[in-house]
């Protein structure tokens, strides 16, 4: 286990070791769970790929194009699109953001070929909209009473349709889509790939909404402590949050998987994140992290690291493998 000076009330560590980590098994999925979450991937795909561009710059050999699409439930769904300035382009990955939201895309990744739509889910940085708040502790609750309404389901939704749109842009690369997400977007990819054959391959750091029992059970900070906090007034909740837990959506996923996991993180408490590994049944590689949410000395040594495995494993010829 890792352990680093700090000020919070309690271990973000957990007392785990590492193959304590490597041991912990997903809840018990309710009867329906698949029937609930590919009912939901069917109304998704009933979805036309209704967007708009426009170019905004162009920066580290792409061109940047602001890009608006219409997702369900009627929302407007902003953010980046990058398209490479001198490729074909072979591939399109779609990047999720941590529940900070995104005020920019990222140029750093340097995988060739390849575009990146970088949305910004709903009720976030460019989609933003009256009724749904755009801070985490209180997004995060947001419809959590009832299965059908959580605004989590609403934000995989909003990934599938990405998809969807990369498809009508890139048809000659709609057979190699793939996706990542960091936090609270790596949580929503665990929930949102299992069930879309479309995604070939994923990366998740440090994802949420893993193992959402034992979640409930260790002190965190920012949104899972919102949720944490409402479940004891509302138990109720667990009920809807049987049917978003990233750890038993894992159990369902085919594609291959790359995952960055921390041993020590207070925003995501590492056991669920290693739930999410741990039953994921396709082919997998683990990069284990120091720690996340948190600054640590071999962060960015750490970081570069894992950015050559990710070229190396989003590399056309490993996609097309």
């Amino acid at each position: 286990m890792k352990s680093f000076s700090h000020s919070f009330s309690f271990d973000p560590g957990y007392g785990y070791s590492l193959q304590r980590l490597l041991s912990i098994e997903p809840p018990e999925a309710p009867p329906d769970f698949a029937d609930f979450w590919q009912r939901r991937y069917r109304q998704a795909l009933s979805c036309t790929a209704s967007f708009t561009l426009g170019q905004s710059a162009t920066h580290a050999g792409f061109k940047i194009f602001d890009i608006e699409y219409q997702s369900t439930d009627g929302f407007t769904i902003g953010g980046w699109l990058l398209e490479p300035e001198n490729q074909v382009v072979e591939q399109c990955i779609l990047v999720g953001h941590g529940y900070g939201g995104r005020s920019q895309p990222d140029f750093h990744f340097d995988i060739p070929k390849t575009a990146y739509l970088f949305p910004c889910f709903r009720g976030l940085s460019r989609s933003c909209c009256h009724g749904v708040s755009d801070q985490p502790n209180e997004h995060v609750l947001h419809g959590i009473d009832n299965p059908d309404r959580y605004i989590l389901g609403g934000c995989v939704d909003d990934l599938w349709v990405g998809v969807t749109v990369m498809q009508a842009l890139y048809p000659y690369a709609a057979d190699h889509i793939a996706y990542m997400g960091i936090s609270f977007g790596g949580g929503i990819g665990a929930m949102a790939v299992p069930w879309d054959a479309r995604i070939k391959r994923v990366h998740l750091n440090v994802p949420t909404f893993g193992h959402q029992p034992l979640r409930l059970r260790l002190p965190t900070l920012g949104s899972g402590a919102a949720v944490t906090n409402y479940f004891q007034h509302h138990p109720g909740i667990s009920r809807t949050l049987a049917y978003y837990d990233a750890a038993i959506a894992a159990g369902f996923a085919a594609q291959p998987l790359h995952m960055a996991a921390a041993l020590f993180d207070p925003m995501v408490a590492p056991p669920g994140q290693f739930a999410v590994y741990n039953v994921w049944p396709a082919p997998k590689t683990l990069f284990v992290l120091d720690a996340g949410h948190f600054e640590y000395p071999a962060q960015a040594e750490q970081e570069q690291q894992l950015l050559q495995d990710l070229r190396l494993f989003f590399g056309i010829g490993a996609n097309t493998a």
